[in-house]
C-alpha cells in the first residue's frame, strides 16, 4: 500500500502519489467510462486516496464521472481536489478565465452537484485572472471554507509572487503545476515559495505527457483527437529531440528491471523526500488498470544518491524542446 503524507495547511494526509483524473474524459483519445470507473476503484484499493479533477475537464463529465465513483466506493474513503476558473464551450479548446467572486461561488456550488457530494476536500484556481486581484480571489475561497462548502485552498499554476500574495490573505494548502523530468521549471522560485510558505506542491504530468514512459515514438502513435497533436512538444522535429532526452533513463530502468515511467515517478518522490515542509504529491492518471499499476510500484523504485544526479545532469532545467502548451493554453500560467 502507498505510503500517506501529511498536507500540512489541509489538516489531511493524502497518498504519495495520487491520481489525475481528466484524461478520462477528454485529450487523450476516446473516453470510456466504465473502464475508467474501474481504473478508479482498482486505484483506490492499491492504496490511492488522492484524485484530482475540474470543472472544465470534459465540460463537467470529468467531476461527474468521479461522482459516480463516490457514490459507489464512499465519499470517506478518499480526498478529492477540484478546480474552477477555465471557461470553455462544448468542444472548442480556446478559453477564458474567470476568477469573479461570483462566478467563484457559482462554480463551486455547480461542481458540488455534478460531484455529489457536500464538500472538496482541496479547491485550487485553476488559472489566474489578472482582471482580478488574487487576494480578493482569496478572501471568497476563504469564506466558503469557512462556510464548510470546502476544506483547503489550492493554487494551479501561478508565479511565486501570487502565491506569496494569495499566502497573506490565507494558508495556501497546495500549489499544483506541471512538474517532471521534462518539465523542471518550477524548482527556480516556486518550489522554493512553496517551501517557505509550507504549501504542497501537486506534480501533474509526472510523465511528461508520456514522453517519459519510452511507449511513445512518434505523433503518429497518438489517436486523431489527441490535444499532443497540436503541442508544440509534439511537433515535427521537437519530439524527436525530446524523445532522445530519454536514453539515460531507459538505461537506468533497465538496470533496475523496471519501466522509464517507474523511474520519472520515483525520481518525484525523490524530490519530495528532500524537504519535508513541501510534500510532492504526483497525479499520473491513466484509464487502464495496467498502466496504474505501474504506476503504484514506482513508489517501490530505489534511486541512489548516483542515480539522482545522473538524471539531474541528463534532463536539467529547460532540457526539453518546445512551449508546454499552444498561445491558448499558456492563458493564465505562471502570472
Amino acid at each position: 500500500m502507498l505510503q500517506q503524507q501529511m498536507i500540512p495547511h489541509a489538516g489531511f494526509t493524502v497518498s504519495a502519489l495520487g491520481f489525475g483524473c481528466m484524461g478520462m474524459s477528454e485529450f487523450y483519445g476516446t473516453a470510456n467510462d466504465a473502464e475508467s470507473i474501474e481504473t478508479l476503484k482498482a486505484a483506490l484499493d492499491l492504496g490511492v486516496t488522492f484524485f484530482d479533477t475540474a470543472d472544465t475537464y470534459g465540460i463537467g463529465h470529468n467531476e461527474e464521472l468521479v461522482g459516480r465513483f463516490i457514490k459507489e466506493v464512499g465519499r470517506d474513503r478518499i480526498r478529492l481536489a477540484t478546480k474552477f476558473g477555465i471557461v470553455r464551450q462544448k468542444d472548442v479548446y480556446d478559453r477564458r478565465i474567470d476568477n469573479s467572486p461570483a462566478y467563484i461561488r457559482s462554480a463551486c456550488e455547480a461542481s458540488l452537484r455534478r460531484l455529489g457530494i457536500d464538500h472538496i476536500d482541496l479547491y485550487y484556481m485553476h488559472r489566474f485572472d489578472t482582471t482580478q486581484k488574487i487576494e480578493d480571489v482569496v478572501a471568497t475561497l476563504a469564506a466558503l471554507k469557512q462556510e464548510g462548502k470546502i476544506g483547503a485552498i489550492g493554487l494551479s499554476e501561478v508565479s511565486a509572487a501570487t502565491l506569496r500574495k494569495a499566502a497573506a490573505v490565507h494558508p495556501i494548502a497546495a500549489l499544483q503545476s506541471e512538474y517532471s523530468l521534462w518539465t523542471r521549471d518550477v524548482e527556480t522560485e516556486i518550489l522554493p515559495a512553496c517551501r517557505e510558505l509550507g504549501a504542497a506542491f501537486v506534480a501533474y504530468s509526472p510523465l511528461g505527457r508520456g514522453v517519459l514512459t519510452g511507449a511513445l515514438t512518434k505523433v503518429e502513435d497518438l489517436a486523431a483527437d489527441d490535444f499532443r497533436r497540436q503541442s508544440p512538444r509534439f511537433a515535427e522535429g521537437n519530439l524527436d529531440r525530446n524523445l532522445k532526452l530519454l536514453a539515460p533513463v531507459e538505461k537506468l530502468a533497465k538496470e533496475k528491471g523496471c519501466k522509464p515511467g517507474q523511474i520519472a515517478l520515483a525520481w518525484l518522490l525523490a524530490q519530495s523526500a528532500k524537504d519535508s515542509r513541501t510534500p510532492i504529491v504526483p497525479i499520473p492518471g491513466t484509464k487502464r488498470i495496467k498502466y496504474l499499476q505501474e504506476n503504484v510500484a514506482a513508489a517501490a523504485v530505489k534511486l541512489s544518491a548516483a542515480d539522482l544526479t545522473l538524471l539531474d545532469e541528463a534532463l536539467p532545467v529547460g532540457a526539453a524542446i518546445g512551449e508546454r502548451y499552444t498561445p491558448a493554453g499558456m492563458k493564465g500560467v505562471n502570472l
